[in-house]
């Protein structure tokens, strides 16, 4: 009879047990927990405790250089909606603004980036050159691009109507001081300097997608219009999203562009209501007003974002 042999077992070790060289293992539920602390407070200090304060002023009628500072309940609130305060035209006129600019800037930020893409992931010669070119802008701050261009397309000095003019086309184009070439400045400055953000995250998007689902379409007849309609759009659905959603807060959060380009011109057409919080809150030492004007800009956003990730996730049901 062949002599059995007898395998023994060993039971993991439990938490706290001592493992290999004698240290002891130490896991329990708290751990995650600890290990996520650090995070929580930066979180807490950096993020949530200034909302909470933020919150609390917009509930006070609060100048930071005077000491009382009385409670004042929604009252700044209501006066955003009250015709006859002095805020509620300068602020709907910001908040206008503010749309203006979004409804064309953000539409240009999700197509020309997509076309980029497309372009880009193609296999041809000196593709990483151009990656990096396209998105070298990025880099650049805004108050680099807003000094930049602010001297670049100047009515009077401007290179742009300089060269126009020699031309023979118009040479006096009032690109940061009059409407509509005001609007045309902001949304073309910040399309050719962010594009190639949403460039890459496209790409990256892109090149997740299997190869396979592309030689399906071409074995199933499909052309190139089919391949991205019923292939690329599909896999590029989670990046759509994002780059929908994180597109909209920035453009509705634009103020360096306008305020180093245009300045608010003419009068105050440009001027976005991120321009005019500061403005109320650190020109005029309404801090409540503003915090009120804050937390209403954040309200409208939320309510953008959550149509935003409705109208994606019934296009995932369907």
């Amino acid at each position: 009879m062949a002599a059995e042999t007898a395998v023994t077992r060993t039971p993991p070790a439990q938490a706290g047990e001592a493992g290999a060289g004698g240290r002891v293992r130490r896991t329990g539920p708290l751990t995650a927990y600890l290990f996520l602390l650090p995070y929580f407070v930066v979180f807490a200090t950096f993020v949530l405790a200034p909302a909470v304060y933020g919150l609390w002023i917009s509930l006070h009628d609060w100048d930071y250089l005077l000491p009382g500072k009385p409670f004042v309940g929604l009252d700044n609130y209501k006066a955003l909606f009250d015709s006859n305060s002095a805020v509620y035209s300068f602020w709907w006129e910001s908040l206008s603004a503010t749309g203006i600019f979004t409804l064309f800037s953000v539409p240009l930020l999700l197509i020309i980036p997509l076309m980029l893409a497309l372009l880009l992931n193609r296999s041809f010669r000196g593709r990483t050159f151009f990656r990096a070119v396209y998105f070298a802008p990025y880099v650049l701050g805004v108050a680099v691009i807003g000094v930049l261009w602010r001297f670049v397309l100047d009515p009077n000095l401007g290179v742009v109507n300089s060269v126009l003019g020699a031309i023979g086309l118009p040479g006096d184009t009032p690109w940061t001081t009059a409407l509509p070439w005001a609007w045309v400045t902001l949304v073309g400055v910040t399309v050719w300097w962010t594009l190639g953000f949403n460039a890459v995250i496209y790409l990256a998007g892109l090149q997740d997608i299997p190869r396979e689902l592309y030689e399906a379409a071409r074995i199933d007849g499909g052309g190139k219009w089919a391949e991205f309609r019923h292939v690329t759009l599909p896999g590029l659905r989670p990046v759509l999203l994002f780059v929908t959603v994180n597109t909209v807060l920035v453009s509705a959060n634009m103020f360096g562009q306008s305020y180093l380009i245009t300045q608010g011109a003419p009068g105050t057409e440009t001027r976005t209501a991120i321009m005019y919080i500061a403005q109320v809150g650190l020109s005029d030492y309404k801090m409540g007003s503003a915090a009120a004007m804050s937390y209403l800009l954040t309200a409208c956003l939320l309510v953008i974002s959550l149509i935003v990730f409705r109208m994606f996730r019934e296009k995932d049901a369907s």
